[in-house]
């Protein structure tokens, strides 16, 4: 901890890496804050509200989906932001196999060269195998993905095959499979409480909750994109966005639609 009286006697570059720190800390609860209003405004609303507005059916189906997709967004955030990962307060639940019946292709994953540097030719000694669920329309299947296990009996050096990059880091969707949420969801207009039913009859159960945290997950990634599109367009002139009305009911309602953003 660092007193007022010692800022002075600190170099330009301590007290670079000290207001890197102090802002670190504050965005860290910046994010918490919003976390903790946005959960508080719920949970009013959910026991105060007036009887008319109070959530029902659907609606809170509809909620929760938001909710779930809210707090995973702000955790992943969270835990961009801190220095080292926190110590988990409960033990993470176990995760379910994926269906043994749903067709499977394997893709193996072995390292560029099974020599040793010390001359050595290596032994294959096991492997790690990782199941990724992918999605083609209609059809749910299963991604393996095998990485050896090689070894140098001599200086007992393991070499392996590096895991590849995946959208959602230790999960098991595969990119088509998020494509698939996020597009029925925005799209298509599925609410996830329903898309949940739809996989039960493929017979592949994912819970709500999981397809939520895969949304709010891939929301936090599309930030950066979304904020250079933001200074994109903010860079020239003034945004203006056109209005386009038409018509319901017969001709006896007008409903005015946001169509077009252009810039001028």
């Amino acid at each position: 901890m660092i007193h007022e009286a010692q800022l002075d006697d600190l170099t330009p570059a301590q007290l670079r890496v000290l207001t890197e720190r102090l802002l670190n800390e504050v965005r860290h609860k910046q994010a918490t804050i919003d976390k903790l209003t946005h959960e508080n405004a719920v949970l009013k609303r959910m026991k105060f509200a007036a009887s008319s507005e109070v959530f029902q059916g659907d609606q809170r189906s509809l909620l929760e989906d938001s909710v779930d997709e809210d707090l995973e967004a702000v955790q992943s955030e969270l835990q961009q932001l801190a220095t080292r990962p926190a110590s988990p307060e409960r033990q993470t639940p176990r995760r379910q196999a994926l269906p043994a019946e749903l067709p499977r292709r394997e893709f193996r994953h072995e390292p560029d060269s099974t020599l040793c540097t010390c001359g050595c030719q290596m032994k294959r000694i096991g492997e790690d195998v990782a199941e990724k669920l992918d999605y083609e329309p209609g059809v749910f299947t299963v991604e393996r993905h095998i990485r050896g296990k090689w070894a140098c009996a001599k200086c007992e050096r393991l070499v392996q095959a590096p895991v590849e990059a995946h959208v959602i880091d230790k999960g098991i969707p595969t990119a088509g499979l998020l494509a698939q949420v996020l597009v029925a969801k925005y799209a298509d207009h599925q609410p996830l409480y329903r898309q949940e039913s739809i996989y039960a009859r493929s017979g592949v159960a994912l819970p709500r909750s999981t397809l939520a945290a895969w949304v709010g997950a891939c929301g936090v990634l599309r930030i950066p994109r979304h904020g250079g599109h933001h200074s994109t367009l903010m860079a020239d002139s003034i945004p203006a966005s056109s209005r386009t009305p038409f018509h319901a009911d017969g001709g006896q309602r007008s409903i005015l639609m946001a169509d077009t953003l252009a810039v001028s």
